[in-house]
């Protein structure tokens, strides 16, 4: 039977090889928003073959846009040449599909990387002023960010649009704004972050204002022939807080924007959260927005195992699964998975030397 896993999906004029993308992973290696040799390697790696989709890293819209001083951007001439740099490098030996998010961290921006112990910066380290829809901070010992202004809104809409036609020059195959993890965009969705009174804040019509605005901006700029998603939390697993049904509404106004997927994770607005980590435990959300909105999405959370994979994907819960750290533990998951399913996944033509089909005594049942 045909592995549901290893077919192939079309959005708009791109068509994928298979349903597995990786997923974008903060790397805190760029300066002053800019890729380096790191991210030839990182983004090199998993364009031979760990999916049919590779997403870079988040990306920030602006300098104060970003999480830490580490982190990657897309506003400046030299971060395009940078990111034009690395993506030309993977096109040239890989085989996959690039993909840009896009996003502003808000209220969480201004810290010290994880392995830092990603606190907020102090002012003799590089510290900035953060901006969220509402003056309240992340936690209670965090910084205090400045409620936005209409003007603060128009630029960053600005910002996102500008950073969005660099990712069209930079020759991306898709884009994807980033309205989850609890970032400046999911700031807005929250009633826990959004306590404004104006058309940005109140009622859920309101509280979506900025994502659509933004989404749309970005659209227009956007090939028409490229696909173009979203990253959204489906719930913040607070009291109170944005959630699936809600999630469900965004999707299906996204949509009617020419929004092609959505990409369905949970939680990281709010350190109150207590969520249920379990194999694949963000899968129902993803699931639910397919069937009540009537989008592709992708799966995402704790999927490591290629049968779990399969079956996402077989059984309609998702569109495409999404790995992260597992395609780091694995960059080559797919071929991996592939053996096990008794699927074809693509190889970068360098790599042709280890396919099993050339190596019938390590892989016997590959023997003509």
């Amino acid at each position: 039977m045909a592995s549901a896993l290893f077919s192939p999906i079309t959005l708009r004029g791109l068509t994928l090889k298979n349903r597995i993308a990786v997923s974008p992973m903060c790397q805190y290696n760029s300066d002053n928003g800019s890729a380096g040799d790191w991210h030839l390697m990182h983004l090199g790696s998993f364009s031979l073959g760990a999916g049919a989709l590779v997403m870079t890293e988040a990306t920030h819209v602006s300098p104060e846009g970003r999480i830490t001083l580490k982190c990657a951007g897309m506003y400046s001439d030299d971060n395009e040449a940078a990111a034009k740099r690395v993506i030309d490098f993977c096109k040239q030996y890989g085989i996959a599909a690039h993909g840009l998010q896009l996003g502003h961290a808000g209220r969480k921006g201004s810290t010290l990387p994880p392995a830092l112990g990603g606190k907020p910066l102090k002012p003799g380290e590089g510290a900035w002023q953060t901006l969220a829809p509402s003056a309240l901070p992340f936690a209670p010992d965090w910084h205090l960010p400045s409620a936005m202004t209409k003007a603060d809104i128009e630029r960053t809409k600005s910002d996102f649009v500008a950073a969005a036609q660099r990712a069209r020059r930079i020759g991306y195959d898709l884009i994807e704004m980033h309205a989850g993890h609890g970032y400046l965009i999911h700031q807005f969705l929250s009633p826990i972050s959004n306590q404004r009174r104006d058309e940005y804040g109140g009622s859920l019509e309101n509280r979506m204002r900025l994502a659509l605005e933004t989404f749309a901006a970005m659209r227009a700029v956007w090939p028409v022939d490229k696909p173009m998603g979203a990253r959204v939390s489906a719930t913040d697993w607070v009291d109170g807080g944005w959630t699936p049904e809600e999630t469900v509404v965004l999707a299906r106004e996204l949509k009617k924007l020419g929004c092609d997927y959505l990409d369905v994770s949970s939680g990281a607005l709010d350190p109150r959260a207590k969520i249920p980590l379990a194999p694949g435990y963000q899968v129902p959300f993803a699931e639910k927005v397919r069937k009540e909105a009537g989008i592709p999405t992708m799966g995402v959370g704790l999927i490591t195992a290629a049968r779990q994979a399969e079956e996402i994907v077989a059984s309609g819960k998702a569109d495409m699964i999404a790995l992260a750290r597992g395609a780091m533990w694995d960059p080559r998951w797919a071929w991996h998975a592939a053996e096990e399913l008794g699927a074809e996944a693509p190889y970068a033509p360098k790599t042709m030397p280890c396919h099993p089909s050339l190596r019938p005594q390590v892989f016997p049942n590959r023997a003509k």
